[in-house]
């Protein structure tokens, strides 16, 4: 399994020795933090759980202190601090996997895992768009201009269907909320890696806004 989560930092071209050039999306990687190894007897699957995004430990909760092994110091153990070598993070994310136990708690996790040419797969929340139409959601035509249209231009048209059904259908475009989903990128090129800043090159385009969070693992297809 190759996972990580990371952040969005923006867009980008890279030229290569030729003069190509090819756009590319930078992501702030890592580095990241195993938090947790499920396996099938405890509970029910395989998965690796990532932790990512360091913060002050004031910010977190009392079960989010204990679930990363934050322990207070106590009379009776006066140094018992970290007991999983796991810093205080925000953001955690689990990772199926059918290799789970080669992991443990506390590895840490690097950008190095990736290398150029490797497919990936991002994961990301599009941008919210707000309630939007049906040409501005889906791309619809519109009403003609002419012929006494006033205030149907951009308006659906018929949505029902004939009297032996009458009723409409499910799944009819029409509309509602646009954007703030989940959206993943299947299938992403890695042209380039810095370990040392942590940075990972992608070509195309990655969901989301800048500064947002993203899940990084290798292609399911590919």
């Amino acid at each position: 399994m190759k996972g990580l989560l990371g952040i969005k930092v923006g867009m980008t071209q890279i030229i290569d020795e030729v003069g190509v050039s090819t756009p590319v999306t930078v992501i702030l990687a890592g580095p990241c933090y195993v938090t947790q190894v499920k396996n099938k007897v405890a509970d029910g699957y395989d998965a690796v759980q990532v932790g990512f995004g360091e913060v002050k430990e004031q910010r977190l909760t009392g079960g989010q202190k204990g679930h990363l092994g934050l322990l207070k110091a106590s009379n009776k153990h006066p140094n018992r601090r970290n007991i999983t070598g796991v810093p205080p993070v925000r953001h955690l994310r689990e990772f199926r996997t059918g290799r789970a136990s080669e992991y443990e708690i506390g590895q840490l996790l690097t950008v190095q895992q990736f290398e150029a040419g490797d497919r990936v797969d991002i994961a990301g929340k599009s941008k919210g768009r707000g309630f939007a139409g049906v040409v501005k959601r889906y791309g619809f035509r519109g009403g003609p201009r002419t012929h006494g249209q006033s205030d149907r231009q951009r308006a659906p048209g018929s949505i029902g269907a004939t009297s032996g059904m009458s009723r409409v259908i499910k799944g009819t475009r029409m509309p509602g909320r646009m954007g703030n989903a989940r959206i993943t990128s299947q299938n992403l090129e890695v042209v380039r890696i810095d370990p040392e800043r942590h940075l990972i090159a992608v070509k195309g385009s990655v969901p989301g806004a800048k500064g947002g969070l993203v899940t990084i693992r290798n292609a399911a297809k590919g």
